[in-house]
């Protein structure tokens, strides 16, 4: 909120103040920081409190703090995170960066407009895989935590979990709240976090063990995204508690998904999941994901409990405290809650509508969203390279929770190489070898029957040109008992060509296929049998698609298990 008493700072809203010319200062401050907003500059300043999550309460307290934000946010962004510097007395008077008595440290950066940020800014399918590949990438190069440290542990990551539900009720009495509808609601997230942990704790152990517990962001969402120049830049992460830094990739994932599926778009969110994935290669992780996003959806539930807590009794059973953004204007401007996760619509009392009810009531409904269970699906793709098996895949996840996992990134990620990267003239003579077929079908089932497991739907983008390949599947459905699809894509021999001599040209796709690798496709494939036409979608890549008969007939599947169904003609059928 709008500082209103900078006391003793209040000096720093002269311009005169500052090393570099500056017509005006803005003040703006959080319950842990102070921000100057001064000319193309921010200067942040650390309040000198001690609040139990943390410690700002002496001066070499506070400069270390500074410097390890400058550290953390350097991963990140260091366009926007400049430097470390003095706040002096010179005489009666505060200055920033000179000689004199230093009262105080600031972290400098670099100020950026509010329309860049990802909560004010247009999204779009670039961008979100832009942000996807940058945090894999970020992902990826962090070290583990150390063994001997408490991070990961399994009662530490309950702990704070279990921190939610104490404030959460004590809101909810102070509710309107007749039928207890709202109470019901938080006794069944209870129960869940409680249950899911019991069944998750192997996995978390498994995943501490394996050093997915890193040195993350902490508190990654639109609010603390800036697009600069066409690219997304991650700003503001924690640096005043360890502990809720030191997380699961995947809780940072889960948490950034969580955002953008709130902002009422879920599409952007599954996009940003399968270009994570594909990159990182991570998806044992997703068996945390939803029990991840449900936490992070209640923190956001309690950020606005405990505004509700701290209003006069009389006035929270009526519209109050509504959620706006929170002064992001300035690089760094974080207003984080005990649990160190910031939300850009924080309540703030003195506002008006919506309510800090209403937004405590929305994200108990977000939170019990991410605990649903759908009924898992199992989608397999069948056609030539270049026939539009990706292409589809894709616009099916815009529009359904699937998983696309496509076998021209695990075959390279087998052999070693980058999913967009261009092999060596070794590995390109490798990457299409029988055994490196074989191996990376076997990796294709072995991903589909851990993630069907967990309840996710599948997508498996591969050719499946073989008999064998596509029974192995069909007979995992029937033992898991879920929907079994072929997704045939079809499309003329040259229009295949033009694609494949496209995509090699332009570099820019996973798959390496040319066109000696469709003439061998071509001469081996297997033709779908009668049985296999009763569970297959022939789609047409050449006509325009029609995404909405897929999807209505994708969810009439939805009582079916394992085979039978008829087939369905999309486009004009070119033949099976």
């Amino acid at each position: 909120m709008l500082a209103t008493e900078l006391s003793p700072l209040a000096d720093l809203l002269d311009p005169a103040a500052y090393p570099h010319p500056v017509d005006r200062v803005e003040g703006l401050s959080t319950h842990i920081s102070q921000l100057f907003l001064a000319g193309d500059f921010v200067y942040k300043l650390k309040r000198p409190v001690s609040l139990g999550f943390v410690d700002f309460s002496t001066l070499g307290r506070r400069r270390f703090y500074c410097e390890e934000e400058l550290r953390l946010n350097r991963r990140l962004a260091p366009q926007l995170y400049l430097g470390v510097v003095a706040v002096v007395r010179v005489g009666d008077r505060i200055r920033i960066d000179g000689q004199g008595e230093v009262i105080d440290y600031a972290v400098r950066m670099r100020r950026f407009p509010q329309q860049a940020l990802l909560t004010e800014y247009p999204l779009n399918e670039v961008l979100i895989d832009r942000l996807a590949e940058r945090v894999a990438r970020f992902h990826a190069s962090l070290a583990p935590a150390p063994p001997n440290t408490p991070y990961g542990d399994p009662l530490a990551i309950l702990a704070p979990m279990r921190d939610n539900f104490a404030p959460l009720r004590a809101a909810l009495a102070r509710c309107d709240d007749p039928q207890g509808v709202l109470s019901h609601r938080l006794q069944r997230l209870e129960r869940w976090t409680q249950k899911r942990f019991a069944f998750l704790r192997p996995v978390i152990e498994q995943r501490r063990r394996e050093g997915f517990i890193r040195e993350c962001h902490g508190d990654m969402h639109r609010g603390n995204v800036v697009v600069l120049d066409g690219q997304p830049v991650i700003f503001d992460c924690i640096e005043f508690n360890a502990s809720l830094r030191w997380i699961d990739t995947m809780s940072e994932v889960a948490f950034l998904t969580m955002d953008l599926a709130e902002s009422g778009d879920s599409s952007f969110a599954r996009r940003l999941l399968n270009g994570y994935l594909e990159v990182s290669g991570d998806y044992a992780g997703l068996r945390l994901l939803r029990f991840y996003q449900v936490y992070r959806a209640l923190v956001r539930a309690k950020v606005c409990a405990i505004r509700i807590l701290q209003a006069d009794p009389a006035q929270t059973t009526r519209p109050s405290s509504p959620c706006g953004s929170t002064p992001s204007d300035a690089a760094g401007a974080s207003s984080a809650s005990p649990d160190g996760s910031s939300d850009p619509r924080e309540c703030d009392p003195r506002a008006g509508d919506p309510s800090a009810r209403a937004a405590l009531c929305h994200y108990l409904a977000l939170a019990q969203t991410c605990t649903g269970r759908h009924q898992p699906k199992l989608f397999i793709t069948h056609g030539f390279s270049g026939s539009g098996k990706t292409w589809i895949g894709n616009r099916l996840r815009e529009h359904l929770p699937i998983i696309q996992i496509r076998s021209d990134v695990e075959r390279k990620r087998l052999c070693g190489v980058a999913p967009q990267g261009q092999p060596s003239v070794q590995q390109r003579a490798q990457l299409y070898t029988a055994e490196v077929s074989e191996q990376t079908y076997a990796r294709l089932l072995a991903l589909a029957r851990e993630l069907v497991e967990a309840g996710f739907s599948i997508l498996v983008d591969a050719t499946f040109l073989q008999y064998q390949q596509r029974a192995a599947f069909r007979v995992l459905a029937q033992r898991l008992n879920c929907p079994f699809r072929i997704l045939v894509m079809q499309a003329p021999m040259h229009l295949l060509r033009e694609r494949i001599n496209a995509r090699s040209h332009e570099g820019a796709d996973a798959s390496d296929a040319d066109i000696d690798v469709l003439s061998l496709q071509i001469a081996s494939r297997e033709p779908l049998t009668d049985a296999e036409h009763q569970q297959a979608v022939f789609l047409n890549s050449e006509a325009p698609m029609q995404i909405e008969a897929l999807l209505a007939h994708v969810a009439g599947d939805q009582g079916r298990r394992g085979s039978g169904g008829s087939p369905l003609r999309v486009g004009s059928h070119a033949g099976s």
